[in-house]
């Protein structure tokens, strides 16, 4: 019999990773603090023209490209004169599933049903499980969704209901539990219980799915418009989707400057059981975006495939009464109804199009499906009855976990730069902590200024510093 306490299971951890993913990671370490991540990223072991086929099998990818005209009109409205770049508005919605984790999922499943795999789990807030359960509908396998769904109380949120209805509605079975270390724990039991593939938003297969991704954008605006994209902005929680879609558009070719962005949720923390429900959004928030940003180890699988500062030219926030706002503005003016978690990238673009030239383009990476639980008024009333001020002003005002501070103007959407060289420094700071005082090895400081895009000087000034 397996001792299947909560430190044994997280002792063999590791154990239960490698045959759940199929990859032995320890193959790409390097150093002390090094893996080899370009190794990691071809062992996956498919091309973008493989995966775009993998993709169009279930009728994923190749989504709608809007330009936004009545936005852009909107931006320009506020710019000053000459500014407010074209908003074009790639539209991931349409995916089978609803969103663009339908990409990640379709590759990660297809790996699993070609290599014998019976069956797929995924520890998600529910949008990845969606597309779990639906792409493993469509290849005859099983799905098991292990969500983070409620507090203390049992109460959940309605976009985490929302999301739960719809994994089951593709018939995967939902195990929900409340916040807490538990998740972990349970979502290693059922890997190690069922044999099943960990579809993991973190693997390789998962960021080489979203590459498609970017790839489109830079594909679709050449040979529709004869336009290249000069920003790209891009929902930001794990770290995925931001990974995927720049390296898929270095892939095209492109050189537009990549943006993340997120809501900002800064003073709640994620693993509390008092904050838990003092947020009205369940991703595209600094309290993932952060974490996963100056330390994507912490994931679910040994070595994270989605590392942001590797990609990041610019970080950015936008309040959660700007987020909702722009959720009216994309339905009302566009005709796009739209959920809101979706719409944080386009809050901030809303923003960034003032700061750019007329002739410049300005991509929205992704939009996600709506419903009751995550429809702008549920959310709203949901936070209501936890005691959330909701009323209509200037949204930098707004407290999160306290109120939500709906915009009185367009003019007053604005998007908040973070420091990336204070995000660089955290991550620095975690990955150092790990040598205990001991000096980095020459591969450490060629990896870690690759993963904070930086030179190996700032890497060896900020070690000295440290000690």
């Amino acid at each position: 019999m397996k001792d299947n306490s909560y430190q044994a299971v997280m002792a063999r951890s590791n154990e239960i990773m490698k045959k759940a993913i199929g990859m032995d990671y320890s193959q790409f370490e390097r150093g002390q603090l090094a893996f080899d991540y370009q190794a990691m990223m071809t062992e996956a072991g498919y091309s973008l023209e493989e995966v775009i086929a993998v993709q169009r099998e279930t009728g994923v990818g190749n989504t709608p490209l809007y330009e936004l005209k009545n936005i852009t009109k909107l931006a320009r409205i506020n710019a000053p004169k000459g500014k407010g770049a074209r908003i074009f508005l790639k539209d991931e919605a349409s995916n089978p599933s609803g969103s663009f984790k339908a990409r990640r999922a379709a590759l990660a499943v297809y790996h699993a049903a070609k290599n014998g795999y019976k069956g797929v789990v995924a520890a998600t807030s529910g949008n990845y499980g969606a597309a779990v359960a639906s792409q493993a509908a469509i290849r005859g396998l099983k799905s098991i969704i292990v969500q983070e769904a409620f507090d203390s109380k049992g109460i959940y949120q309605p976009e985490i209901e929302e999301k739960g209805r719809a994994c089951e509605a593709y018939g995967s079975e939902v195990l929900q539990l409340s916040v807490g270390p538990e998740l972990f724990y349970v979502f290693l039991r059922v890997l190690e219980d069922t044999g099943f593939f960990n579809a993991s938003l973190y693997t390789p297969y998962a960021i080489a799915g979203v590459e498609t991704l970017g790839w489109e954008i830079v594909q679709q605006l050449q040979d529709q418009y004869s336009l290249k994209p000069d920003m790209v902005v891009v929902t930001n929680a794990g770290g995925g989707n931001l990974t995927g879609t720049a390296r898929g558009l270095r892939k095209a070719g492109s050189d537009a400057l990549v943006v993340g962005a997120s809501v900002d949720l800064k003073g709640l923390h994620m693993a509390s059981d008092q904050d838990f429900n003092r947020k009205s959004f369940t991703t595209g928030h600094t309290g993932f975006g952060v974490p996963f940003t100056t330390w994507p180890d912490r994931a679910d699988v040994p070595r994270n495939a989605a590392r942001p500062l590797r990609y990041l030219d610019r970080y950015v926030t936008i309040t959660q009464g700007e987020a909702f706002y722009v959720t009216e503005l994309l339905a009302q003016l566009e005709g796009l109804e739209r959920g809101p978690a979706g719409n944080v990238s386009l809050a901030a673009a809303v923003a960034l199009a003032r700061e750019l030239d007329e002739d410049q383009i300005l991509v929205v990476q992704e939009t996600e499906y709506t419903g009751a639980g995550k429809h702008v008024n549920a959310q709203l009333s949901f936070a209501r009855k936890n005691g959330i001020e909701i009323s209509v002003g200037n949204p930098a005002d707004s407290v999160p976990g306290q109120s939500i501070i709906l915009p009185e103007h367009p003019s007053q959407i604005q998007a908040v730069d973070m420091d990336m060289d204070d995000l660089r420094r955290s991550y620095l700071k975690h990955a150092l902590g790990i040598l205990n005082g001991a000096k980095p090895q020459p591969e450490d400081i060629s990896f870690l200024a690759e993963d904070c895009r930086v030179t190996p000087e700032f890497i060896e000034s900020f070690a000295q510093g440290v000690k």
